[in-house]
C-alpha cells in the first residue's frame, strides 16, 4: 500500500479501507479517505503513533470481540470477518462489515489489510423484516385462539400497559380494544366493577404476581373466577396467560359452564416443547401448542399444527400432509397419539378434556389437558385446539443430562439425538458436520473445509464468507438441540469433541469384538470426498477376514 496509484484506488474505489499491524501492539498504520470520510475524522486524527483512535471510534460494547478479531487474525494468519458498530466524530452510530486478510510485509510486519461496508440499512432491513414476521405470526396466534376463548388481553410488562386485543363483539369491550391502560389501575377497576366479592382479592393476587412476572420460566398460570357478563349476568370464566416474549403475554378467558368448574384446578399447566421451525402453514415460537381440525361426522382432516401437536399425534411432517389432503376417521386418526379414543370424543363434545400417555423418551405418564372451540349445530365446522402439558416438572427432568448423540456414518450419514434424527436445514451444514466427524476429533480449518464443500471452487473472500454462514447454520441447529458442546471452536478452525457422542466410526476402529462386523462397506454415501476413508476402511476389512 504505498505506491500513488494504489493509495488512490483505495481511497476512492473502496468503501471503507484500512490496515492493522497485527504485531502487539495493534495499531492502525493507513486509512483511505472513505475510512476517514466514513468516521468523520481526518487522516492525521486517525493515524497517529500517540494513540489507536480507531480502535476508539468502536462502540463499547463491540470492542472486546474486536479485540478477539484481531488476536485471532494474528494467530491464525486466515481470513476473517465481523460486524460491529462504529461511532463517528458528531455521535451516530453505524454498523460495518469488516472482512481482514492477514498480509506479510516487506520488512516482516504482519498486517491485516481491511475492507469496510456500511451494512446498517441491511441490519434495518433485517430488524424490520423480523418485526414484521413477529407481528403476522402473533395475528395468526391471536386469530386462532380466539376461536376457542371469548376474550384476549395483553400484558406488557416492559411499558406496565395492559390492551383489550379482542372481545368477542362485546359493548362493554369493544370500545376499549387496542387502548393501552396501566395494567394495576385496569385490573382494580375491573375487578371492582365485575368480579364476584369472594374471588376479588385472589383474582388481585394472581394479576398483580403475573404484572411482576412471576412464573416466567414455570408452567402458565391458570385461575377460575366469577365475574359479570356484558349482559350483567354473573357466571364462571376460566383464564390462563400465555406468555409470547419475556415481557408479553396474553391473558385469555372463557365463560365455562358451573358444573364444568373443577374443584381445585391447578393454577398453572406447564407448556409443552417451543415449536421453533415453520410447519405446514403456520409457524408459532410459543410454549402452547395449536391444531385446527375439521370434522364433519366422524371424517377428521388435520388444517395446520405446530410441531409439538404434530409430534403429540404421533405423525411425522410427511404423514400430515397427506391427511391434510384425504382426512381419516377420528379413531384411526387418534391411534398413534396413546390416548383413548373416548377421551376424543369427549373433547369434541364437551370442548375439554384431559389426555394421559405413556413418554418413551422419559420413562413417564404424562398428563395434556386440551381445550377446544364450540362446535355448530350441525356437528360441521372448523375446530381449534389448545393442548397443555399439565405436569409439574419432575426431579428425573430437571435432573437430566445432556441428550444422547449418535451417529451414522456406515451407509448415508444422520445424526440421532435422543433416539430422533436432526433435521438439517441446510446440506451444507450437514455436510460440514459430517466433515468434522471424518476428522475424528482433529480440527478442520476454513480453507481445508472449503476445499471439500466446494471441491472446485478456490479460497476467496466469497467461498469464505458462503463457509461462515454455513459454520453458523450449524452452530445455530446444534444450540436448538442441546447440543452444541460437541463441536469445539478455537482461532477459526473447529473439530468434534469425540467423548460427547457415539458414532459406528469410533465403535468399529475401536477394535473391540462387538463391533467388529459393523462395517457394511459404505461410508458416508452422501458425500464423493468420503471415498478416501472408505477405501481405508475396506483395506482393513480384508485383512480382519479370516
Amino acid at each position: 500500500m504505498t505506491t500513488t496509484l494504489q493509495e488512490g484506488i483505495l481511497d476512492t474505489a473502496v468503501c471503507g479501507f484500512h490496515q492493522y499491524a497485527l504485531t502487539p501492539p495493534f495499531h492502525l498504520t493507513y486509512a483511505s479517505q472513505n475510512l476517514c470520510a466514513m468516521l468523520g475524522l481526518s487522516k492525521e486524527e486517525l493515524v497517529s503513533d500517540a494513540a489507536d483512535l480507531y480502535a476508539a471510534r468502536i462502540h463499547p460494547d463491540d470492542r472486546r470481540q474486536y479485540a478477539r478479531f484481531l488476536y485471532t487474525l494474528a494467530e491464525t494468519q486466515q481470513s476473517q470477518a465481523l460486524t460491529y458498530r462504529l461511532v463517528k466524530s458528531d455521535g451516530e452510530v453505524f454498523h460495518v462489515q469488516d472482512t481482514m486478510v492477514p498480509q506479510w510485509l516487506d520488512d516482516g510486519t504482519l498486517v491485516g489489510c481491511s475492507t469496510l461496508s456500511d451494512v446498517s440499512a441491511l441490519r434495518q432491513s433485517a430488524n424490520d423484516q423480523y418485526r414484521l414476521r413477529r407481528e403476522w405470526e402473533n395475528q395468526r396466534y391471536i386469530q386462532a385462539i380466539s376461536k376457542v376463548y371469548d376474550k384476549i388481553f395483553e400484558f406488557d410488562r416492559a411499558h406496565n400497559t395492559i390492551r383489550c386485543l379482542y372481545g368477542q363483539n362485546s359493548s362493554v369491550f369493544k370500545w376499549l380494544e387496542n387502548i393501552p391502560m396501566q395494567i394495576t389501575e385496569a385490573i382494580e377497576k375491573w375487578t371492582i366493577n365485575t368480579v364476584h366479592q369472594e374471588d376479588r382479592e385472589t383474582v388481585l393476587r394472581f394479576f398483580s404476581a403475573q404484572a411482576q412476572g412471576a412464573g416466567a420460566d414455570s408452567k402458565p398460570p391458570q385461575i377460575n373466577y366469577r365475574a359479570l357478563s356484558s349482559q350483567g349476568e354473573m357466571k364462571h370464566y376460566t383464564g390462563i396467560f400465555l406468555k409470547l416474549d419475556p415481557s408479553i403475554s396474553l391473558f385469555c378467558c372463557r365463560n365455562v359452564a358451573e358444573a364444568d368448574v373443577p374443584a381445585a384446578l391447578p393454577r398453572e399447566t406447564r407448556g409443552l416443547k417451543a415449536a421453533n421451525e415453520p410447519i405446514l402453514e403456520v409457524d408459532l415460537p410459543f410454549t402452547e401448542g395449536i391444531a385446527a381440525f375439521e370434522v364433519a361426522g366422524d371424517l377428521v382432516r388435520p388444517l395446520y399444527a405446530s410441531n409439538n401437536i404434530r409430534e403429540f399425534f404421533g405423525y411425522s411432517q410427511e404423514e400430515w400432509l397427506s391427511l391434510m389432503q384425504t382426512g381419516t376417521s377420528l379413531e384411526d386418526f387418534v391411534s398413534h397419539s396413546g390416548s383413548s379414543y373416548e377421551s376424543y370424543v369427549n373433547l369434541l363434545e364437551n370442548g375439554e378434556a384431559e389426555f394421559t400417555y405413556y413418554d418413551l423418551s422419559e420413562n413417564t405418564e404424562r398428563r395434556i389437558k386440551a381445550v377446544c372451540s364450540q362446535k355448530t349445530a350441525d356437528g360441521n365446522s372448523l375446530r381449534y385446539v389448545m393442548l397443555y402439558n399439565m405436569d409439574e416438572p419432575s426431579a428425573s427432568r430437571s435432573m437430566a443430562g445432556p441428550p444422547a448423540v449418535s451417529i451414522r456414518t456406515f451407509g448415508y450419514f444422520d445424526v440421532f439425538v435422543g433416539g430422533k434424527a436432526i433435521a438439517f436445514r441446510t446440506q451444507k451444514a450437514k455436510e460440514l458436520f459430517a466433515l468434522l466427524v471424518d476428522r475424528r476429533g482433529g480440527y478442520i480449518s476454513s480453507d481445508e473445509a472449503i476445499g471439500f464443500l466446494w471441491e472446485n471452487e478456490p479460497v476467496n473472500p466469497v467461498t469464505l464468507a458462503r463457509y461462515r454462514k454455513v459454520a453458523l447454520r450449524l452452530k445455530n441447529i446444534l444450540e436448538e438441540y442441546g447440543i452444541a458442546d460437541i463441536v469445539e471452536s478455537v482461532g477459526g478452525k473447529r473439530r468434534l469433541v469425540m467423548e460427547k457422542v457415539q458414532c459406528d466410526l469410533y465403535d468399529y476402529l475401536s477394535g473391540k469384538e462387538d463391533f467388529a462386523q459393523s462395517f457394511n462397506g459404505s461410508y458416508l454415501t452422501n458425500y464423493s470426498w468420503a471415498e478416501t476413508t472408505l477405501g481405508a476402511l475396506a483395506t482393513q476389512h480384508m485383512k480382519e477376514e479370516p
